[in-house]
């Protein structure tokens, strides 16, 4: 063999050498399994803050994006390692059962009425978030729900109680899908409709959708992280899921979620405790 091949030869297999390591070095990069909502993942709030904690730790974090009630039902499964959901009677009920060892607000928002710009039921001029229900329900104006059990979809729920409304028959529309897909087709039918604010400032399919209805202290939207719990749960991974967790409390965590902004707007305000 001549010293050209010789070269060549040795230059494939340094190159598949540092191929196979990267490959490796990839996947024993450490990670966890965080269930969460869809409000967090559309918005583009983890695609913000992620590559940081990630720049910070070496952790990766691979988000399972589903309504709250989903998202407590996988890690009661134990798969996942961590959870950032939106529920708070739940997650203090979640811990009470002994599914999760500790909770701790994270960060908030708000529920915001949307719905044609219209506004057939005239929930503009309402008083309160119950009174703007109480409208859309007299009128039987079409509602699109997300009806998946959602933290959104449970707050709605309560809202409608507190408006001594049992919402029901052709008007109101139980989805059975996420945020953005219940926005989408309420664009469709021209329906009224709860949203995250995040996840409707996002929002870029509105067609005649407008916001209408804001500003009721009922409407608030708290976030929590929950460390699941190790008796339940040996074999996750508590220790990478406490470094999450402990990162989102921290003053940087909190910055990170601050400084995330779509449209010129802040869209999650944090209030954790930070030492």
């Amino acid at each position: 063999m001549t010293l050209t091949r010789h070269l060549a030869a040795a230059g494939l297999l340094l190159g598949a050498v540092s191929l196979s390591g990267a490959a490796l070095a990839e996947q024993e990069a450490p990670f966890i399994t965080l269930a969460s909502t869809t409000s967090t993942q559309n918005s583009g709030l983890f695609d913000a803050i992620v590559p940081q904690f990630t720049d910070a730790t070496g952790i990766e974090v691979h988000v399972v994006a589903v309504g709250t009630g989903q998202a407590f039902e996988i890690a009661r499964r134990g798969d996942a390692d961590s959870l950032l959901v939106h529920d708070t009677a739940g997650e203090e009920t979640f811990v009470a059962d002994g599914d999760a060892d500790e909770r701790a607000d994270v960060m908030y928002n708000d529920f915001v009425l949307i719905g044609p710009s219209g506004d057939p039921a005239a929930i503009r001029e309402a008083t309160s978030v119950a009174d703007a229900l109480g409208r859309i329900a007299d009128t039987e104006a079409p509602f699109a729900s997300r009806g998946d059990d959602s933290g959104t979809n449970r707050a709605e729920l309560r809202l409608w109680q507190q408006a001594d409304v049992e919402p029901g028959g052709d008007w109101y529309r139980e989805l059975g899908s996420g945020m953005g897909a219940t926005l989408n087709t309420a664009a469709g039918m021209d329906a009224y409709v709860m949203s995250d604010r995040a996840t409707w400032v996002a929002f870029d399919n509105r067609q005649n959708l407008a916001l209408l209805f804001e500003g009721d202290e009922a409407m608030f939207n708290q976030y929590g992280s929950l460390q699941l719990s190790e008796e339940k749960h040996p074999d996750l991974k508590h220790d990478l899921a406490n470094q999450w967790h402990q990162w989102l409390l921290s003053s940087e965590g909190q910055a990170a979620i601050a400084d995330f902004r779509v449209k010129d707007q802040q869209l999650f305000f944090p209030n954790a405790k930070v030492d």
